[in-house]
């Protein structure tokens, strides 16, 4: 395909230069912008049907608002692509989700557009509400803040945390609700049919919106008494209808719907609105993967399609075959359906995720006991515990880094209770090019310090069948396992389950100079590192798998505190009160003075990139971990250890 010119796009370089179009020319510019989105996506994939959707209204914003003075607060972040490539990030967005690129989320660290860090959902209005807070109290009056929240991110109730305060303090927010009926997968629970209900009123939105014009410029109404009136008018309206408006409810002054394709219209509203007072929200419908066909007939393998064929649609797939090891995720949701239809006890929970977590396995055999909550990570624990507490066994699956959100919910609904939830925390360690709002480092530290609960991580897919076959027994108790995206190691991984010995780690390798021990898939790299070390130098290294964290397997801890002269840990997860921190802690609690090496995550935030690269970076590979046992060996006392020859 023949490189494309963009006679608009490759001309704007910040808002300023949109600003100069003239307006009948935005449509141009909008179908240049998502032209531009479709073939750097094709090429190096990231979020597209979210970014589709929103190009009308990023055009329009960036148009109308005054920005960076101006604020926008994205949320989810993944609609904002657009928004990036118009703030002087065109020339370098080939880079986007690329190690040491762009990130693939709006950060004020990349940009200063960008006014507000976002990756996980419906953070937008209560950042936006204190920026609009802020402004009037530093008397900055004239400062616009507009957060565009959408992609099902009103499912999260940080969402209605933030509206309800909106509806108090006094702000001049603009809340754009996109309405795609859209998450990753199709939004789910009541608020979607409201918004259905609500886009029924059309009529009446128009006919108010311009009669308030109409009598603002006839000086007969002003803005600080509007809002009597619309106080009225809902009363009136509820009573004749007997539907009321959420927001107006609130004191949050309606628009819409308006059509989230017609740049030119929402210039108009836009421009319209953005001077007056208090809080409002401007409904806009719009179409998730607007503008390209695949997109818009199959808006959730379109999310992050992967590379693709623009001309064609046709996407590249990795074929999986029986020789091939499987995605975590596969077996996850095989093992689930598999456990279910043994178990009618078993009931199955997710925020927002059955495709990515592969519970939609589970969903299409058994819907009536699979429960999408939609983007509400906290709800999905608590829901989880009311449900286990009348006797059912929930395996809630959430995102290690979704999971910081409902930590709560955790202590107090399930752990403090001792419920037989299941709580499987996918995306754990280094996730790759979402990078640091998404990669799952965190869990193992914040985890072990709760009472109540069983802490486990799979070497492999036959170890984790194997944990969660043990999780679904019966007084488990709440029970955490947690594992990494993307492949495995073992092909033949359908085998036989069996039930694990809780508390119970592995010896994987015997030997006599010092002793590795590892959690999870960080067994692997560790193995290669130890096969490389042994054929360099004549030394003896002795591999366990802790596999438990919490109950740690202390008799295997004591066998290594007697027996070996120093001991490394390795963990994808943050070393500061980590699971090298629980063994640190085991053997100074009893009396060994063995030195403990920890290799995993420094403390700081790790950026995006492949976790190839990633785990380079940070010395977590084979090679990496090869470094680190050489170094520990010489500096082990009394001990020399002859290089081998080759």
């Amino acid at each position: 395909m023949e490189k494309r010119t963009y006679h608009y796009i490759n001309n704007i370089n910040s808002p300023i230069d949109l600003k100069a179009v003239n307006k009948i020319d935005l449509p141009a510019v909008c179908e240049e912008l998502r032209q531009f989105i479709i073939d750097e996506v094709s090429k190096n994939p990231g979020h597209l049907g979210s970014s589709l959707g929103v190009v009308e209204l990023t055009v329009a914003l960036h148009y109308v608002f005054n920005t960076p003075y101006d604020r926008i607060v994205w949320d989810v972040g993944h609609q904002a692509y657009g928004h990036k490539i118009l703030t002087g990030r065109r020339d370098r967005f080939h880079t986007n989700r690329q190690f040491k690129g762009l990130c693939g989320f709006p950060t004020p660290r990349e940009s200063e557009y960008d006014a507000f860090g976002v990756g996980h959902s419906s953070t937008s209005i209560s950042a936006a509400l204190g920026m609009s807070v802020a402004s009037l109290l530093k008397d900055e009056n004239n400062r616009n803040v507009v957060a565009v929240i959408g992609d099902g991110a009103m499912t999260g109730g940080l969402a209605f945390e933030g509206l309800n305060n909106t509806s108090v303090d006094k702000n001049n927010l603009l809340i754009i609700l996109n309405d795609n009926q859209m998450a990753i997968d199709p939004v789910q629970g009541g608020f979607t049919q409201y918004l259905v209900d609500i886009t029924t009123s059309r009529t009446y939105n128009k006919i108010r919106f311009k009669a308030a014009n109409l009598l603002r410029r006839m000086n007969i109404i002003t803005d600080d008494n509007i809002r009597r009136i619309t106080q009225f008018n809902n009363s009136v309206k509820a009573t004749l209808t007997r539907q009321t408006n959420l927001f107006e409810g609130l004191n949050i002054r309606y628009f819409g719907p308006v059509d989230g394709h017609d740049v030119e219209g929402l210039v108009r509203i836009m421009s319209d609105i953005k001077h007056f007072k208090g809080p409002k929200v401007l409904h806009v419908i719009t179409k998730k993967g607007k503008g390209y066909e695949p997109a818009e007939k199959s808006a959730t393998v379109w999310h992050a399609p992967g590379k693709f064929d623009v001309e064609t649609g046709k996407r590249s797939t990795t074929i999986h075959s029986a020789s091939t090891p499987p995605l975590f995720q596969e077996v996850f949701g095989e093992t689930l359906l598999d456990l279910a239809l043994e178990n009618e006890k078993i009931v199955a929970v997710t925020p927002a995720m059955p495709s990515g977590c592969s519970m939609i396995i589970m969903q299409k055999e058994l819907p009536k006991r699979v429960f999408d909550v939609g983007i509400a990570e906290g709800h999905a624990v608590t829901f989880s515990a009311g449900m286990a507490k009348e006797g059912l066994i929930p395996f809630c699956n959430i995102y290690s880094s979704f999971m910081q959100r409902a930590y709560d919910n955790v202590i107090h609904d399930v752990a403090l209770q001792e419920l037989n939830v299941v709580l499987c925390l996918d995306r754990a360690g280094i996730v790759g090019s979402d990078g640091a709002t998404h990669h799952g480092l965190f869990d193992l530290a914040y985890m072990r310090c709760i009472p109540h609960l069983t802490i486990a991580a799979p070497r492999n897919e036959i170890e984790l069948r194997n944990l969660m076959f043990t999780a679904q027994y019966p007084d488990m108790g709440p029970f955490v396992i947690r594992y990494p995206r993307g492949k495995g190691t073992i092909s033949e991984w359908r085998q036989p389950m069996k039930s694990l010995t809780v508390g119970k780690g592995e010896c994987l390798k015997e030997g006599k100079d010092l002793a590795v021990i590892t959690i999870g898939t960080m067994a692997t790299p560790a193995h290669k590192a130890i096969e490389q070390i042994e054929k360099e130098y004549s030394v003896s290294i002795a591999h366990y798998d802790i596999r438990f964290l919490k109950p740690l397997d202390e008799n295997m801890l004591h066998e290594i505190g007697k027996k070996f002269r120093q001991i490394i840990t390795i963990e994808d997860g943050v070393i500061q009160g980590g699971f090298g921190s629980a063994v640190l802690e085991f053997m100074s609690d009893n009396h060994y003075t063995t030195p403990v090496k920890r290799l995993g995550i420094p403390d700081s935030f790790i950026e995006h990139g492949t976790p190839e690269e990633l785990y380079n970076m940070l010395g977590l590979d084979a090679n990496g971990i090869a470094n680190s046992i050489d170094d520990c060996m010489k500096n082990m006392k009394n001990m020399k250890f002859e290089k081998l020859e080759v």
